[in-house]
């Protein structure tokens, strides 16, 4: 979702918010004194989110043509039809540009230059609210129901009690499987179903053996081992300290990672290009990973009917420990900076946050797959997918993100990846202790949040 504005729209647009205590482009004035006052006290006496008369116009941030801005498109036409008045200005930027604008903005303390609406990336969300609150207009009594949306992703944008983001897409971790592979080894798709990690090692022995495939491939780093933390519940901040040390699902998830490593079970590939060939091409049986993978899974078309989707594997022994995790996923914020909250909250209340229409829209033509439950509900969420053998994959990805546990990273996500990261290449390339590079990663964070 990207970007561009007019300068001269703007100045109209705040000069009548001045008059009518909102974003409208309401009436027109006189020169006479009295006629202005009289257009102020019809404008004051409204109290409709959108004017009667007048165009209506938000300004959105956010990226990807294909996808967000797409989704903001269509959302726009939703909302037109009771509101006729009612557009936006969508203005396409990366997301590194949104966040550094976002910083520099509170660095500034001047927050003039932010939009109404931009779309922000679940992980930052408590980076940002923590580190600069001023960005956002809290959410929590807009009237929008966030026990709507899956209580893990509500949660990524949710920061000390207040919601600062209206849940979009679905970044529920799923278990893709080469179907046509496994089957040479005596298995079927729902073997997988449900399983824990120490039957998944099992199972997965079994395809390499009898196939030479390994049942996994990985983009290697840290992410793996988070998705497994984030199954169980097991935050790597608690009450804003670092929960590294102890945790006993972290020492789990990184000792079944060298497992899955060192057995030949699961291939470890560092360039990214060569991670989606790998699923493309047949040189792996399966991925975990967000479900926003299935995309480039699909590329390969002769590959149609030869998968099936399933739930993760569990930790063994972990209080806490489910089938379910999250990764990747995005959230729209209204800033504070919003010339017209009201309607800027009734938007996204009536589009993303209670349309199904919507995402019955956005998931055959943008293959969007909804956060808001409602939808899972749809008859389109239940219709089956050719390329996963008809299976109703898209009802089961709302059903597994409605079990994934909350989960914080707090402000520091960047610091814990790049630590466990580290962590994880000592166990598994040089051999070192587990525990002990698990406090390193700890030292590390702590050193780096200065406590």
């Amino acid at each position: 979702m990207k970007k561009r504005f007019l300068s001269t729209l703007l100045s109209a647009v705040m000069t009548a918010s001045l008059l009518a205590g909102c974003g409208g482009g309401g009436g027109n004035t006189s020169a006479t004194d009295t006629t202005d006052v009289q257009t102020t006290q019809t404008q004051e006496a409204e109290t409709e989110v959108t004017a009667s008369g007048g165009e209506e116009t938000l300004t959105v941030w956010c990226w990807d043509p294909n996808f967000n801005i797409y989704a903001m498109k269509e959302a726009e036409k939703i909302y037109q039809k009771d509101h006729p008045n009612f557009k936006l200005d969508i203005q396409e930027n990366v997301y590194s540009d949104i966040e550094q604008k976002l910083i520099t903005a509170a660095e500034a303390g001047d927050y003039s230059t932010l939009p109404d609406i931009f779309l922000m990336q679940d992980y930052s969300y408590s980076k940002m609210a923590t580190n600069y609150p001023g960005i956002f207009t809290d959410l929590t009594d807009s009237g929008i129901d966030f026990t709507q949306f899956t209580a893990g992703k509500v949660a990524d944008s949710t920061v000390d009690g207040k919601n600062y983001g209206v849940p979009f897409d679905n970044g529920a971790v799923i278990f893709a499987v080469r179907t046509d592979i496994i089957e040479q080894a005596g298995l079927k798709a729902e073997d997988f179903k449900d399983i824990t990690w120490s039957k998944f090692l099992e199972l997965g022995q079994k395809v390499l053996d009898e196939t030479g495939c390994p049942m996994l491939t990985s983009s290697g780093g840290s992410e793996l081992v988070i998705m497994m933390m984030q199954s169980a519940g097991a935050s790597p901040m608690v009450d804003g300290k670092v929960n590294l040390v102890g945790n006993a699902a972290l020492e789990e998830a990184i000792s079944i990672y060298k497992k899955l490593v060192q057995s030949g079970i699961m291939v470890d590939y560092t360039d990214w290009d060569q991670y989606i060939a790998s699923m493309n091409d047949g040189t792996a049986a399966g991925v975990i990973q967000g479900c926003w993978i299935m995309s480039s899974i699909q590329a390969a078309a002769d590959q149609s009917g030869k998968w099936a989707i399933v739930n993760m594997p569990k930790l063994d022994n972990i209080d806490g420990a489910t089938n379910y995790s999250n990764c990747g996923g995005a959230s729209w914020a209204v800033s504070s900076n919003c010339k017209n909250v009201e309607l800027a909250q009734d938007f996204l209340k009536t589009t993303f946050g209670g349309s199904v229409e919507l995402y019955d829209i956005l998931l055959p033509n943008a293959g969007a797959i909804a956060s808001y439950l409602p939808a899972g509900e749809s008859a389109i969420y239940q219709e089956g997918s050719e390329f996963y053998g008809g299976q109703a994959v898209y009802a089961d990805i709302v059903e597994y993100a409605n079990g994934v546990p909350a989960f914080s990273y707090d402000a520091y996500y960047s610091d814990i990846r790049s630590a466990l990261t580290d962590a994880i290449t000592n166990v598994v390339q040089n051999g070192a202790d587990i525990t002990e590079e698990i406090q390193n990663a700890q030292d590390t964070v702590e050193f780096n949040i200065g406590g």
